[in-house]
């Protein structure tokens, strides 16, 4: 283009950087159940109001979805924008998506969390593009001066279906702008979904293969300085005293001072080492010298903390309608399972950049929980949260743990000491030992089964530290009660098919931090309840697919259960083959699981196959469904048969991967996943597809061993 002839306007519209955009938000009245209303920004919303998420369209014809959703692999990047660009009527490769700070009042609550992106968000998604594309259809009827009914919008265009006329949504962006979006439209029936459905390539591949995509750890701003944390080996302790000469005399040291985190309300103290670059800051460290204060609390061995739990199971006062039923039945069972602490491992360890300011807090990084953090840090620094920005990159995984704001407010806290922008890295000792950690429980199960072979009576007591600081406990527990409570992760069927069940639970005393974990609770009371109803199967001798279905009065239920013993084809169960089956519901998402095994000539047992069926109702992009289950079977099997956190003198044993050994590709078997059609409304897929693994392949070992599997994790090679 000749220089001279290229106006500011041309620049702008082709460069895609127009002033001029149709910018729609999403606004919830109320509560995350509400049905949203489309409005502009510039409109007054009124203070009950939050903005869920924006799209923009400038006079180029780019689409831009402001994602207000963490992406750490399970698809928000993907799946949001191909929900709005559906009902907006434009392609993927028109798409452009950018993340967006923490902003609650601007664009509503941004937690990535309990699976809830999709089946939270998607119908205020869809109306939104749908109210963009009737704006834009009516300021392409007012232009022809024809009726808007004879309009339609598709790839990216307005069509005038008598004439056949066309106007691209960029030329239309402005006057489209001035009108007010419609509070109802009318959205696309199932059948006539394009993109909806499809497995459409994901819009952050590109950027995570050629190494462009921005994560924690590669963002960088001018003048930032890097840290690193020496902290008490066994979490709670305090610092006593520090001697960093040593550190100083490395070449690029800054400064070396006491600095904290909070957990769950309680301090947590380290010794910061602050310098020019990472590399530096380790160097000093490991010259550092600490001495701790370990007093006021136990320092606990893992077999210690076991003992406990079990002590605390005894705890609970039992419920006489519960024993009378027991003492009734026709075969009775008393199992207790153990499951382990496990430490969240990312491939990336927790990063934090921070820039404090004495009236604002700008934080850059893998956040999980964008608002949350931007709440903690407004009120422990006492700035208002208009002024407390919290951008997120991509998350190398987060699976809960990158939702805590202790390592955002550590970063803040060094940053307003140096009065410059720190980036504080966790190394993998770190990340692996520090916590909160997930945590371990013990659950003893009891039941029976009836004449009809049917389960009569079912208790689940467990025992373990829950979720919080550590040191909690409870000490006068309730007693259990008739037909009350709940066991996360099993069939809510069973709380309608069995006459009497009894579910409760102890907090174990225990000095530190735990918390949630992919799929929290459900990840670990699924083994117990699953693998029990199994071990009741097995008493009342009945096949364990037909002894669950016997169970099971939701239709939705039944479907899930007969098309899995298709897909797997579980009549064709021959001797010296094992089979395992386990049917979770949790999250919004129900997963069945087959998992077949083997032995090898030498022996050894080789796991052969996993059938994984999943019912998540109305679903965006099945790739990327395929994907979550398999990376949940991949990171359950690991929970299963390979690493877990041991405790001794109170100091986590495992601190890398040498010893917390991670599966590897040749131990991941084939892995078949099939999506369930149905016309449901969406349930999650990132944590579902985690718990069903374990009891299915413990299940396995016993057909085919004779071996219950009660404790995780254990060793395929012992069985």
């Amino acid at each position: 283009m000749d220089q001279n002839t290229l106006s500011r306007r041309s620049f702008l519209r082709n460069a895609g950087l127009t002033a001029t955009a149709l910018t729609l938000g999403c606004y919830g009245i109320g509560s995350d159940k509400t049905i949203a209303a489309i409005v502009r920004p510039d409109k007054d919303a009124g203070p009950s109001t939050e903005l869920m998420s924006w799209i923009s369209i400038d006079e180029s014809g780019q689409v831009t979805i402001f994602n207000h959703r963490s992406e750490m692999g399970q698809g928000t990047w993907q799946s949001i924008p191909q929900i709005v660009a559906e009902e907006l009527e434009v392609k993927m490769d028109m798409v452009r998506v950018e993340y967006v700070p923490s902003n609650p009042e601007k664009f509503g609550p941004q937690p990535q969390e309990g699976s809830f992106s999709i089946r939270g968000w998607y119908e205020q998604l869809l109306r939104m593009g749908a109210s963009a594309r009737e704006m834009l259809i009516e300021a392409a009827a007012k232009q022809w001066n024809v009726s808007k009914a004879e309009c339609h919008a598709k790839n990216g265009q307005v069509i005038h279906e008598r004439t056949g006329r066309t106007l691209n949504y960029g030329v239309l962006v402005k006057e489209a702008a001035l009108i007010s979006p419609p509070q109802q439209v009318q959205l696309k029936s199932r059948k006539d979904y394009t993109l909806i459905g499809k497995s459409l390539r994901r819009k952050d591949t590109a950027s995570k293969v050629n190494g462009t995509a921005l994560f924690g750890l590669d963002k960088k701003v001018p003048g930032m300085l890097y840290a690193v944390v020496e902290r008490n080996p066994r979490i709670r302790g305090k610092v006593k005293s520090f001697d960093d000469t040593a550190t100083m005399t490395v070449a690029g040291i800054k400064r070396v001072f006491k600095t904290q985190r909070v957990i769950f309300g309680v301090m947590f103290e380290g010794v910061a080492v602050v310098a020019d670059t990472l590399w530096t800051a380790m160097q000093g460290r490991k010259l550092l010298k600490v001495e701790w204060d370990d007093q006021g609390f136990e320092h606990l061995d893992s077999d210690g903390l076991l003992t406990r739990m079990h002590e605390d199971l005894k705890k609970p006062e039992p419920s006489e309608a519960f024993e009378t039923s027991l003492k009734n039945c026709h075969a009775t069972l008393d199992a207790t399972y153990e499951l382990p602490f496990q430490s969240h491992s990312c491939m990336e360890p927790l990063n934090c950049l921070a820039d404090v300011k004495s009236d604002s807090i700008t934080i850059w990084g893998p956040i999980q929980e964008a608002n949350w953090i931007q709440a903690d840090l407004s009120e422990r620094f006492g700035i208002p949260k208009s002024n407390v920005t919290v951008n997120m990159t991509f998350l190398g995984g987060g699976f809960g743990r990158k939702g805590f704001p202790d390592y955002p407010y550590e970063a803040a806290l060094i940053s307003k000491v140096m009065q410059a922008p720190v980036q504080v890295v966790w190394t993998r000792e770190d990340d692996m030992t520090m916590g909160p950690f997930r945590g371990g429980a013990v659950y003893r199960c009891r039941g029976g089964v009836n004449s009809q072979n049917q389960i009569s009576a079912l208790q689940v007591i467990s025992a373990g530290p829950g979720m919080g600081p550590g040191q909690d406990h409870d000490e006068n527990p309730q007693a259990m009660s008739e037909n009350r409570g709940e066991l996360a992760g099993i069939l809510t069927d069973y709380y309608k098919t069995i006459p009497h069940y009894s579910f409760g639970g102890v907090s174990t005393k225990f000095p530190l931090p735990t918390m949630w974990w992919r799929a929290p609770v459900a990840n670990i009371a699924a083994f117990a309840g699953e693998s029990f109803i199994d071990e009741l199967c097995h008493a009342a001798q009945q096949d364990p697919l037909h002894f669950r279905k016997a169970h099971l009065v939701s239709s939705r239920y039944v479907a899930l259960i007969d098309k899995l013993a298709v897909i797997s084809n579980w009549q064709s169960r021959r001797k010296g083959d094992g089979w395992g089956i386990a049917i979770t519901d949790c999250f919004g998402g129900i997963v069945g699981q087959v998992v077949k095994i083997s032995r090898r000539a030498d022996n050894k047992i080789r796991i052969d196959k996993v059938f994984a069926l999943i019912d998540c109702g109305w679903y965006v992009n099945p790739d990327i469904i395929r994907a979550q289950i398999e990376g949940s079977i991949v990171m359950a099997m690991g929970a299963s048969i390979f690493h877990s956190t041991h405790f001794k003198d109170g100091r986590a044993v495992e601190n890398n991967f040498n010893t917390y050994r991670m599966p590897r590709i040749g131990d991941i078997p084939e892995i078949e996943v099939h999506i369930m059609e149905n016309d449901e409304k969406p349930g999650g897929v990132g944590e579902p597809g985690l718990p069903a693994f374990a009891p299915a392949l413990s299940n396995a070992i016993f057909d085919l061993s004779g071996r219950r599997i009660r404790t995780l994790p254990f060793r395929l090679e012992d069985i």
